[in-house]
């Protein structure tokens, strides 16, 4: 077994960092040392005011950490693997889960929607400088009245006018959409009644976009309800290879993987905390670590972590042999965001009253682990897709 010199993550229990080749141990290095040097420090306060803080991502651009997984654009050569971006965001999220999530949603959902539905002219166009987090993308798919039936109950639509498209409608629960430059919006084509894919300005004229506000999960990300009212795009920002909702669905089977990795993180980062804590705090003359029933919510948190490491090592391998299929990725996200939801319960009880007070960080991770359940497709949404995989019959209605 490898032997590490670099602080190791006290819950990769069965060292699963060892499968990284040496050059990929340094970008993940590199992550944990930005998250803790960088990011850390911030949070709590960022948290409780509720607000993105914009100087990260300066940060971010010098750490040459976005675009790795897109050969070319990135600074790191060919294109990372899955595992390598999958522990990436296990590390962010170990921080914080809303840093990871404003990297996810640029560095994934918005990122990879220009790289498989653009053509080559606007992947050369719009990626380089997104790589670089020279401009930051959103993703706007999901809608005030629909959200796991996005699929058929799409309102947002968009009308063909010669060289443009003219699009109305509403989204809600856009992330970095506040201050995004490119905001890659999913609309109906009222002519074939097709989902199309278009990137849209900030500044066009009729798209606004409102933060949301109050709050309880993932409060450092900007989310944002838009109006897109006559908002006129070109037909050159069409994205030129989405025809239909079936591009959508690959863009979420890509990418709810990576919701997986960042929920492992999140049991992570309240496992860490609560086993610091049990060996610090001291009650009836010995530390909490010394009694029966802490161990026990350790362990079972630990054994919560270790299988969903184990599941997400060979769901990478399965992504970079470019053989793994929509029920792989929906099996992870709901199984492992149902595991990441008991540890952080668990590691709130460790810290009794304590556990409410966002100075022990645990409640943050507590909170923030319930967003993390709910997008990329809810649990039953999940289970209904591996369901239909395992049985041939499809329960959806």
């Amino acid at each position: 077994m490898t032997t590490h010199t670099h602080q190791q993550n006290p819950a990769d229990f069965y060292d699963v960092e060892s499968t990284l080749t040496d050059e990929e141990r340094e970008v993940l290095h590199r992550t944990r040392t930005f998250m803790r040097e960088e990011v850390r420090p911030l949070v709590a306060d960022q948290w409780a005011e509720g607000t993105f803080p914009r100087e990260l991502i300066a940060r971010f651009r010098a750490s040459g950490l976005s675009g790795l997984a897109y050969p070319g654009y990135g600074e790191d050569g060919p294109g990372a693997s899955h595992l390598l971006t999958g522990m990436m965001a296990m590390e962010m999220s170990r921080v914080d889960a809303s840093v990871a999530t404003f990297f996810g949603v640029h560095n994934g959902l918005a990122m990879y929607s220009i790289h498989a539905g653009g053509d080559q002219e606007q992947r050369d166009r719009w990626l380089p400088a997104m790589a670089r987090m020279d401009t930051i993308g959103a993703f706007a798919l999901t809608e005030p009245l629909d959200g796991s039936d996005i699929a058929a109950g799409m309102r947002t639509t968009a009308r063909r006018d010669g060289d443009t498209w003219i699009l109305d409608g509403a989204k809600r629960w856009i992330g970095n959409a506040t201050f995004a430059d490119h905001i890659v919006v999913w609309a109906r084509d009222v002519d074939d009644d097709q989902v199309k894919g278009f990137v849209v300005g900030r500044d066009a004229p009729g798209f606004k976009a409102e933060k949301i506000v109050h709050k309880t999960s993932l409060r450092i990300v900007e989310n944002a309800d838009l109006t897109l009212e006559g908002v006129r795009v070109p037909e050159a920002d069409r994205l030129q290879n989405v025809s239909s909702f079936r591009d959508v669905a690959e863009v979420l089977r890509a990418t709810r993987s990576g919701v997986a990795w960042q929920a492992l993180g999140v049991m992570t980062g309240a496992y860490e905390l609560a086993l610091e804590y049990a060996a610090e705090r001291q009650q009836f003359g010995r530390p909490l670590a010394g009694f029966q029933l802490v161990q026990d919510l350790l362990v079972k948190s630990l054994g919560n972590i270790t299988s969903s490491w184990g599941m997400l090592l060979q769901l990478a391998r399965l992504q970079d042999a470019g053989v793994f299929r929509d029920e792989h990725s929906s099996l992870a996200k709901a199984h492992v965001t149902a595991r990441m939801r008991e540890v952080v319960a668990w590691a709130r009880e460790i810290f009794g009253g304590n556990g409410i007070v966002l100075e022990y960080d645990v409640a943050r991770f507590f909170a923030d682990a319930e967003a993390i359940y709910s997008f990329e497709g809810t649990r039953e949404m999940n289970a209904l897709i591996v369901g239909k995989a395992i049985t041939g019959e499809s329960a959806f209605v």
